[in-house]
C-alpha cells in the first residue's frame, strides 16, 4: 500500500507558533486546485501500489468547499487505483466545521476527521492565536461524533502559565467525548515565528522543558488510564483507530506529497516541491513539476529507520537493519544502544530495541546518539 498527501496552503490567519507554508490570502485558491489536480495527473506513474491512505493537510484543509475536496478525490480515483477500504482524512479548525459542514462532509468519501482543537481553554487559543473558541472547539466535536466515527484531535502542551490541572481538563474532554485517537505535542518555538519574535522581544515568556516534561508525564498516564495506546510518542488511540497514513510514515512506506512545500518517499528517494504558491501555481500552469529530488544515501536510510522505528510501539527492528545493511551493522547499533539500555533508556526485546517509558520525552536526543555520522557502504 501506498499513501498521498495533499497540501492545502492557506489559512485565515496565522497561528503564533505555526512554521508550515501556507497564505492568509484565498484569492489564488480555485487556481490551487487546479495547479494541485494537474500535479496529480502529471506524477501518476510514480506510485505502482494501491493507495491505502490519503490525507488532506496543511494549513487548513477545511477551507475547501465540500465540492472542491469532491473534484480532488475524482482526480485521485481516476489515475490511481485507491483501495475499497482506504482511509481518507481531512485536517479541519472547529470554526470551518458547523453542522451543515459536517452533514455535507459526511457525505463524501472523507472518512476520518482530524480537528485542530489545541486547547478548550480561551486563554490558550488567544496565547497561540487560533481562529476559533474553545466553545466552537467543543461544538464540533459533538457534531462531528454524530456523523463520524473515525476523529482525532490535536492538542498542544507545554504552554507557559498552562497549570497540570488545565491541561488535565483539556485531557478529559477528550476522554468525555470517547474521541477514539489523540495527537499531542510540546509548544515549540520556530526560527521566524510571530511566537519567537515575542519571546525574544520579552512580551511572551519562553517556553519551559520542564512545564512541558510535568504534562507529557500526565498525558501519558492519563491516556493509559483511558485506555488509550500509545502507539507513537506523540499519539494515542483506542484499539483500531491508529493512523494508518502516520503508521505508513513511521514504516517508510512510500507516499506522493502534493502541493506546495509537500514531500514524498518513493524508492529510497525524496523530493519536495517549492514551498511559494505563485511558482507553483506558474509551473503547473505549464505542465511542469516544481520539485526537487534526492537519492538517499545509506546513512540516510539508517539513521531514519533509527529515528522513525524508536518513536513507535514497534520499535526499531535489528534483523531488518541487518537485512538492510549487513548483520556487522547492527552488532554495531546493537553496542552503541548498550549505554543507552544500562541506564534503563532503551530495552532490548527479542531482535527489537524500544524506549523505555520514561525515556520517551528524550526520544528524539536518544535517536540522535544512536545515528551514523558518515555513510557507509554495504
Amino acid at each position: 500500500m501506498a499513501g498521498i498527501y495533499v497540501h492545502i496552503p492557506f489559512c485565515k490567519q496565522a497561528c503564533f507558533y505555526c512554521d508550515f507554508h501556507f497564505s492568509t490570502s484565498l484569492k489564488n485558491k480555485g487556481a490551487m486546485v487546479d495547479a494541485i489536480k494537474q500535479e496529480l495527473i502529471l506524477r501518476k506513474s510514480e506510485l505502482q501500489d494501491r493507495i491505502g491512505t490519503i490525507y488532506f493537510g496543511g494549513g487548513t484543509p477545511s477551507l475547501l468547499t465540500v465540492e472542491e475536496i469532491q473534484e480532488l478525490l475524482k482526480v485521485i480515483e481516476t489515475h490511481y487505483t485507491v483501495d475499497r477500504e482506504a482511509e481518507i482524512t481531512l485536517e479541519a479548525n472547529p470554526d470551518d466545521l458547523g453542522l451543515e459542514k459536517i452533514k455535507a462532509l459526511s457525505h463524501t468519501k472523507i472518512n476520518r476527521l482530524s480537528i485542530g482543537i489545541q486547547s478548550f481553554f480561551d486563554e490558550d487559543l488567544k496565547y497561540m492565536n487560533r481562529a476559533h473558541t474553545a466553545k466552537e472547539a467543543m461544538d464540533s466535536l459533538k457534531h462531528a461524533k454524530d456523523y463520524f466515527d473515525n476523529i482525532t484531535t490535536d492538542l498542544i502542551y507545554g504552554i507557559p502559565g498552562m497549570t497540570k490541572e488545565r491541561w488535565k481538563q483539556n485531557l478529559e474532554q477528550i476522554f468525555n467525548l470517547k474521541i477514539p485517537h489523540l495527537s499531542c505535542y510540546a509548544l515549540t518555538v520556530e526560527e521566524k515565528t510571530a511566537l519567537a519574535s515575542f519571546i525574544k522581544k520579552g512580551t511572551y515568556l519562553p517556553v519551559n522543558e520542564t512545564l512541558a516534561q510535568s504534562h507529557f508525564e500526565l498525558l501519558v498516564k492519563e491516556c493509559r488510564k483511558n485506555q488509550m495506546i500509545q502507539y507513537e510518542i506523540s499519539n494515542f488511540a483506542k484499539s483500531g483507530y491508529f493512523s494508518k497514513h502516520n503508521s505508513a510514515y513511521w514504516k517508510r512506506e512510500a507516499y506522493l506529497g502534493i502541493g506546495p512545500s509537500a514531500h514524498s518517499f518513493v524508492d529510497n528517494s525524496r523530493s519536495w516541491n517549492i514551498a511559494n504558491n505563485t511558482l507553483y501555481i506558474k509551473a503547473l500552469g505549464n505542465n511542469e513539476l516544481p520539485s526537487e529530488k534526492e537519492l538517499l544515501t545509506n546513512k540516510d536510510i539508517f539513521n531514519e529507520m533509527i529515528m522513525t522505528g524508536l518513536r513507535t510501539i514497534w520499535g526499531l527492528d535489528l534483523e531488518e537493519i541487518a537485512a538492510k545493511f549487513s548483520h556487522e551493522i547492527s552488532e554495531m547499533l546493537l553496542r552503541t544502544a548498550q549505554k543507552y539500555i544500562d541506564q534503563g533508556q532503551l530495552k532490548k526485546k527479542g531482535n527489537t530495541l524500544l524506549l523505555t517509558s520514561k525515556a520517551k520525552f528524550f526520544g528524539d536526543g536518544i535517536s540522535a546518539g544512536l545515528f551514523m555520522t558518515d555513510d557507509f557502504n554495504i
